[in-house]
């Protein structure tokens, strides 16, 4: 147990340490979007100052559905957006198209017709903080990313399971760290974020695995239902208990949609969100209105789902009712969905975020110690695991200590920087600022393997602080906003992007100095490491 541990723990931890800083910092992807948006800021907050203006939504439906009728005609599914969440502008449609992927057009809310691509008032183009989501379950590389992590998820409750059954004094581990004391510290620091955090790994790892189940164990779903994106909507469809006819093929009119919208708020208690039209213009249509979830849901239930009403679109027959986070189909869909809500933190509302959040550091905090720790280990005492090439992989795990550690925390805060410095208008600037956070990181790695161990880890984390502390200064410099403005006009989501970068910085520039006025272990002389060899 303590050899797969040790071994396991080892070679998955650089991989792991980055979906969980990743995974940390997707918890608050919304507030990181919101400040790699500035001129929406602008928008947001001049749209705050002004009087609500009166929305009217039944003609924004009705310009939307002539829309998709003009442009969309046949497919099977229109979904409408009539207002945004804070502001009631803001008029979305989708489908489904021809590849069966999801499509969306912007409308005008005045004429219907869709708005250029770029019609966004010069924003900058960027993928925000959805880029740490995609990146710690697929590594912009799905599907091979997914099943790659995946594999590394199983061999993490692997060392985890293998790391509780080795672990002599677990309770007495809870309250024990000893600082200054080397290998010591190293091992109790592993100790204690593992220990403390024990339930919540298990818990995000486990979960990780299961809501992606269709995907990583794909065999009985195939067999019921075949292969293809079809198989697969039917598949979730009937988990979800939702029944879906198939077209009848004789033409009907989309109804008017306000007063099938206006009933179902009253039924369920929320405003809606989305009207969703299976079988548009024809006999078998049907008309699902989704709510909104208020902040209060988010305190009662686990689950995440709205409000939602569907109606027959022949006769305005109430269909199917879900209350606000109820699940249609029994226990197995909401065990699915109390799943997901749970790795996605969807319920509890801020507070719980930061926990996830300074759980995820802490899960990220026990791969690096670990594999730090293995190296402290072997500085005094040269193993022989690898035969005459084991200096030579001991040296490459040093440089995969650093660069999956401090380069991958250098390319998060540099994919910051690059929001900030690249051209609103350069082409694929989203695309690019990706390119930055993976160069950097590759930079990284190759700085990590030609510097000493020690200097290495320095000089990143020296750099580390030094990008994070002075990120207010590039907002300052590049749009004349900092926090103090930020907090002034209630603006918590780009203050709190920023005073977490300071205050990241702060630590990563302590432990450069701490490294830096602290000497290594000296590795043994060369004759004793000749002895060490031969005995082993």
């Amino acid at each position: 147990m303590a050899w797969l541990h040790t071994w396991v723990g080892l070679w998955f931890s650089w991989l792991l340490f980055a979906v969980f800083l990743t995974g940390s910092l997707a918890v608050f992807s919304e507030a990181i979007t919101h400040w790699m948006t500035p001129e929406h800021q602008a928008a947001e907050a001049q749209a705050a100052e002004q009087p609500p203006a009166k929305v009217d939504r039944a003609r924004r439906l009705e310009l939307a559905v002539q829309y998709m009728a003009r442009h969309h005609p046949g497919t099977g599914m229109w979904e409408i957006w009539p207002v945004d969440r804070f502001h009631d502008n803001g008029l979305v449609a989708y489908w489904f198209d021809k590849d069966g992927q999801y499509a969306d057009a912007e409308l005008d809310p005045e004429t219907g017709e869709a708005l250029a691509e770029d019609g966004q008032g010069g924003a900058r183009a960027t993928l925000g903080g959805t880029h740490f989501v995609d990146f710690h379950y697929t590594l912009h590389a799905n599907p091979t990313g997914l099943w790659i992590v995946a594999f590394a998820a199983v061999a993490m409750l692997v060392a985890m399971i293998s790391g509780v059954v080795t672990h002599k004094r677990i309770f007495k581990d809870f309250f024990t760290f000893r600082a200054r004391k080397g290998q010591r510290s190293w091992l109790d620091g592993h100790n204690a974020t593992a220990v403390l955090t024990l339930p919540f790994q298990f818990m995000i790892v486990y979960t990780g695995i299961v809501i992606s189940a269709v995907t990583l164990m794909p065999a009985p779903m195939v067999a019921a239902y075949g292969t293809g994106m079809e198989a697969s909507r039917q598949y979730l469809a009937e988990l979800m208990g939702e029944d879906k006819p198939a077209p009848a093929g004789t033409p009907l009119a989309v109804p008017p949609l306000e007063p099938l919208v206006a009933r179902a708020e009253q039924m369920i208690g929320q405003r809606a969100r989305a009207i969703v039209i299976n079988n548009p213009e024809d006999a078998a249509m049907r008309i699902g209105v989704y709510g909104w979830n208020e902040a209060a849901t988010q305190y009662t239930s686990i689950s995440s789902t709205s409000g939602m009403v569907e109606f027959s679109g022949a006769t305005g027959e109430v269909l199917r009712m879900r209350q606000p986070g109820g699940v249609h189909g029994g226990a197995a869909p909401l065990t699915r969905q109390v799943m997901a809500d749970l790795h996605m933190v969807k319920f509890g509302g801020l507070a719980m975020k930061w926990l996830y959040f300074l759980c995820g550091l802490a899960g990220a905090a026990m791969m690096g110690t670990g594999a730090v720790l293995f190296m402290v280990k072997r500085r005094t005492r040269m193993g022989h695991e690898f035969g005459a090439a084991t200096a030579r992989v001991y040296r490459l795990i040093e440089g995969l200590n650093v660069a999956a550690m401090a380069g991958l925390a250098f390319a998060c805060i540099a994919y910051l920087w690059a929001n900030r410095l690249l051209p609103v208008s350069l082409p694929q600037r989203a695309s690019w600022e990706i390119r930055v956070f993976f160069l950097v990181w590759a930079m990284t790695l190759a700085h990590a393997w030609l510097c000493t161990p020690r200097r290495a880890w320095i000089w990143q984390l020296g750099g580390l602080s030094a990008l994070c502390l002075l990120l207010p200064v590039l907002s300052l410099l590049t749009l004349g906003d900092h926090p103090v403005a930020q907090i002034a006009r209630d603006d918590w989501e780009s203050a709190g992007v920023e005073l977490t970068s300071i205050a990241a910085g702060l630590l990563a520039g302590w432990a450069a100095l701490r490294l830096r006025n602290r000497s290594l272990p000296a590795p043994p002389p060369r004759k004793a490491r000749t002895q060490q060899e031969a005995a082993a």
